[in-house]
């Protein structure tokens, strides 16, 4: 167990090269962010209208149909800047040097299948949340078949993206995988979520000792400072963190379908930690 940890995070920390080689992959999260909020705030109005409509005629399908909307919109936007970052990230683990430009095409390549894809999401997404709003047991079973979930998909943006097949089939193609690389998976997105979690938890932490330091002072540029600073490393932080989970997933794909380590990765390092379970 401990090996595969270690592993796991030493895949990771390659991950971290590749980022550092090419540091516009970063635009994408970025890209990314931008186009979550400019669809969270387009849906603001027909969110709170259909829920006062719900409220007063208790017909709750405007509701559900503004909701399911919503998720395919923001997981459209997910998806085609993940499938744009790990086409770039491909390009770079198999020796090129990729652009922006070079992501944009492959994902613009397969808008379809992820339009497919952001349709299958948003439906397991309205599912699971109808789950959890059916007491104990409901939310219980809505977190475990989301991680279920969530686990089995893992590859389906690099399918997608290099495969050129379908949304089902990529959904297929990608639980197929998961028993050769189901630990890699777990652990490696563990191992980022876990570091960046607490670097955030800490950034936090410091950011309301400078607010409580402001207030203390009577100073309040000290107290706004700290809020905007606090602010600023979390989202750079949370930035880092996506494009590493990208690459990472196109690092599990590329070594899970071809054998080869990529650049960066150390072919002894990824042998022993793909080693098929017996």
């Amino acid at each position: 167990m401990f090996q595969r940890i270690r592993n796991s995070w030493e895949l990771v920390k390659a991950s971290a090269q590749v980022l550092r080689a090419d540091k516009e992959l970063i635009i994408f999260p970025i890209l990314s962010t931008i186009g979550l909020v400019l669809v969270s705030i387009a849906f603001i109005v027909p969110i709170v209208v259909s829920d006062l409509i719900n409220q007063v005629t208790n017909n709750v399908v405007l509701s559900v149909i503004v909701l399911f909307l919503f998720y395919v919109a923001q997981y459209i936007v997910i998806f085609f800047s993940n499938s744009a970052l790990v086409a770039a990230a491909m390009i770079r683990l198999r020796g090129g040097d990729p652009t922006v430009g070079d992501g944009f095409r492959a994902a613009f390549s397969h808008l379809p299948a992820i339009l497919g894809y952001a349709l299958i999401a948003a439906t397991v997404g309205m599912i699971l949340r109808w789950l959890s709003e059916r007491g104990v047991l409901g939310e219980i079973a809505s977190r475990l078949i989301g991680l279920a979930w969530n686990i089995a998909t893992f590859l389906v943006v690099p399918i997608l993206v290099m495969e050129g097949v379908g949304p089902v089939e990529a959904v297929k193609r990608s639980a197929g995988l998961l028993k050769k690389t189901w630990g890699e998976q777990i652990v490696g997105n563990l191992s980022i979520g876990l570091v960046f979690g607490l670097l955030i938890f800490l950034i936090v932490l410091l950011g309301i000792g400078g607010v409580a330091l402001g207030v203390n002072m009577n100073s309040a540029p000290v107290a706004i400072a700290a809020v905007a600073i606090a602010v600023i490393l979390v989202l750079g932080l949370s930035l880092i963190s996506s494009a590493l989970s990208g690459i990472y997933s196109a690092a599990v794909y590329n070594y899970a379908v071809t054998g080869e380590p990529g650049t960066y990765f150390e072919q002894g390092l990824v042998e022993e930690a793909f080693r098929a379970k017996k």
